[in-house]
């Protein structure tokens, strides 16, 4: 398997173009049930393309980008440039290079399950203030709710060899709550969606890691395939992929 620090280098101009953002409700509750303020400092990890990390520097947080992949990082420099308190870091969630006690808030988008969960929490317990936040979050497609959905849920199995393997949902809720073990981690959902033409939809494939790319005997077949379900349930032109945001918080010990 692909070393995961290394596999969105090919995907990162579909991944900024095509993958969703997160609800501002999110800044919203960590405001009102966890403390965020504008001073809080926030360090994103695995910040990737910038998409959570401009969350909060559109609140005003000071936000340091942790991110091991050089493209990835890259594309996030170029996108934040014009925020003053975004810092891209070269780092990973369990080598950050932050300092000791440096930070109010760790939020990690989409990228928890890629951490070595062991390293990463001793390591997030070094950079945390006391008594302070980890935000853990994931957009996670909803697979069963329409015709469509359940077409792509088909077309991923029969199609993207990893999929099974990386799938984020392979960190279920038991193991998030034994990350904060003893202390204990609360659950917000939030509704999203995206609505996506013909182009937008293939390329909202191709953003995702385990899909096959050109050169592979898969890859053709499967476009082939996404053109058929997206001309069988389209309407207007257009389908919607719907998710649920899925965000734990909770303090370490």
């Amino acid at each position: 398997m692909q070393d995961s620090k290394l596999r969105f280098s090919s995907r990162v101009e579909n991944y900024i173009k095509y993958r969703p953002g997160y609800p501002p409700a999110i800044v919203d509750t960590l405001a009102s049930e966890c403390g965020l303020t504008h001073a809080s400092i926030v360090a994103d990890i695995g910040s990737g393309t910038g998409i959570l990390t401009e969350l909060f520097l559109k609140n005003g947080n000071r936000v340091y980008g942790i991110e091991p992949n050089r493209d990835m990082r890259a594309a996030g420099e170029r996108l934040l440039r014009s925020y003053q308190n975004f810092t891209s870091v070269n780092g990973t969630a369990e080598t950050t290079t932050l300092a000791d006690r440096s930070v109010d808030f760790i939020s990690a988008g989409q990228a928890f399950h890629w951490f070595d969960r062991d390293r990463a929490r001793k390591e997030f317990a070094r950079i945390l203030k006391p008594n302070r936040w980890v935000v853990l979050i994931w957009n996670e497609r909803l697979t069963d709710i329409t015709p469509f959905s359940r077409a792509y849920e088909e077309l991923l199995h029969e199609y993207a060899t990893e999929y099974k393997t990386v799938d984020h949902r392979n960190v279920d809720a038991h193991a998030i709550a034994e990350f904060f073990s003893p202390q204990t981690v609360a659950l917000k959902k939030f509704d999203n969606r995206q609505v996506f033409d013909f182009n937008s939809v293939k390329g909202r494939l191709l953003s995702s890691s385990y899909t096959p790319e050109p050169g592979h005997a898969h890859y053709k077949p499967m476009l082939d395939e996404l053109r058929t379900i997206f001309d069988r349930y389209q309407v207007g032109d257009t389908v919607d992929f719907d998710y649920v945001t899925l965000m734990y918080f909770g303090r370490l010990a």
